[in-house]
């Protein structure tokens, strides 16, 4: 009986206590907040921005190509006789070097007889010059005065022109003989490198067969795509005076980090690209394969590589340049004055990969904010980590 009275009473007073404490949590008097909330300053980070003079950058992509690109011919047909060891694709070949040889035997005879027929001619000349002395020796016996036609056929003039005439078209044809035998040999036009060869020894070809495709080894081009926007900023070979806007052209896929060729801008393609509408420039890189002067630290030209070229533009005076990240939707930037937020209206004058060039609307070493805002508005208070 003891024990449940013991019981009893002690969970009287743990619910007492309960009770006790929910009383006093529901009747306590809450806290009211007096006063103004504190606006705490936005924590970003700034650049300067720098002012002077800048060279800005045109980045664009080209295809290389050769600048000389031929498809050997020949201009008599017959039988192959002889084909160069160095004529086949990938080599190179020296202008005038001997690349094909056709079967001479019949020309060489050709030519033999057309050097008698001028033989034939040049001595029925020499007759007929010796029978204009004796027709003239005659018609000074008569001497009688004939019109110009009758004195003419006296004179024998019309068989001296003839006799000359022969002479004439036999050495024409002892000439064309002579450029026959000679085009028999095909021989390298110019210093070239040989992509492909289309004919074997033995084979009957006729004029105009397509022998093989040789490139010229002195310049390539570089056909790059270049907003038009950009173009007036670019200086033109051909209106320069040979001073085009030099490049860079880089392979970053295929070529070592620091490896790069070096390029200047030739011509403008007077029609937009059909695909990308945009303008073309023809980029000349001299030595494209590294021929005239071996570097192994420069890398060859391949054609049909496409490669990223770096052209140097026009320089600009006294403007202020700023990474292109920093340039706010409508030509906004965000500057911080005094720890506040100022709102920036500026007019690019260019704009390359990385920088935009500002002309007017930023102070110079302005500190611009470089932190994205959720909150944009004039005056907002700012603040920097140091602060």
């Amino acid at each position: 009986m003891t024990k449940k009275k013991t019981v009893w009473i002690s969970l009287g007073l743990l619910a007492g206590s309960m009770l006790a404490a929910m009383i006093f949590f529901w009747t306590a008097p809450e806290a009211e907040m007096e006063g103004a909330s504190k606006t705490t300053a936005m924590l970003v980070d700034v650049v300067e921005a720098e002012q002077g003079d800048f060279t800005p950058t045109v980045v664009a992509t080209g295809i290389v190509q050769p600048a000389t690109d031929i498809s050997l011919s020949n201009q008599v047909g017959g039988e192959i006789t002889q084909i160069a060891s160095r004529f086949v694709p990938g080599a190179y070949v020296k202008k005038g070097e001997l690349l094909v040889q056709i079967n001479p035997a019949d020309f060489e005879n050709t030519l033999m007889l057309r050097k008698s027929d001028l033989a034939l001619a040049q001595s029925d000349y020499e007759v007929e010059l010796g029978r204009q002395d004796v027709a003239q020796k005659d018609y000074e016996l008569i001497g009688d005065e004939l019109s110009p036609e009758n004195r003419n056929l006296v004179l024998r003039k019309p068989q001296l022109e003839a006799a000359r005439a022969n002479v004439a078209a036999a050495e024409a044809a002892v000439n064309q003989a002579s450029l026959d035998l000679e085009r028999a040999s095909i021989r390298a036009p110019f210093d070239a490198h040989i992509l492909s060869r289309n004919v074997n020894l033995g084979s009957q070809i006729a004029p105009g067969s397509d022998l093989g495709r040789l490139v010229g080894i002195d310049e390539y081009w570089v056909m790059a795509n270049v907003p038009l926007s950009k173009v007036n900023w670019l200086d033109i070979d051909e209106n320069t005076a040979g001073s085009g806007a030099p490049v860079k052209i880089v392979h970053p896929a295929a070529w070592e980090p620091g490896q790069y060729r070096e390029g200047r801008v030739s011509r403008l393609v007077g029609s937009l690209d059909g695909q990308t509408r945009l303008a073309r420039v023809i980029i000349r890189v001299d030595d494209p394969l590294m021929r005239r002067t071996p570097d192994p630290s420069k890398p060859p030209l391949i054609i049909g590589t496409f490669v990223e070229v770096q052209i140097q533009a026009r320089q600009l005076k006294n403007v202020t340049r700023l990474e292109r990240q920093y340039i706010r939707p409508g030509n906004t930037v965000w500057v911080m004055q005094k720890g506040e937020l100022a709102i920036k209206n500026v007019n690019i004058r260019f704009e390359d990969q990385e920088f935009a060039y500002i002309d007017s609307g930023l102070e110079a070493n302005a500190r611009v904010v470089a932190t994205d805002l959720a909150t944009v508005v004039n005056g907002s208070p700012l603040r920097l980590d140091e602060d």
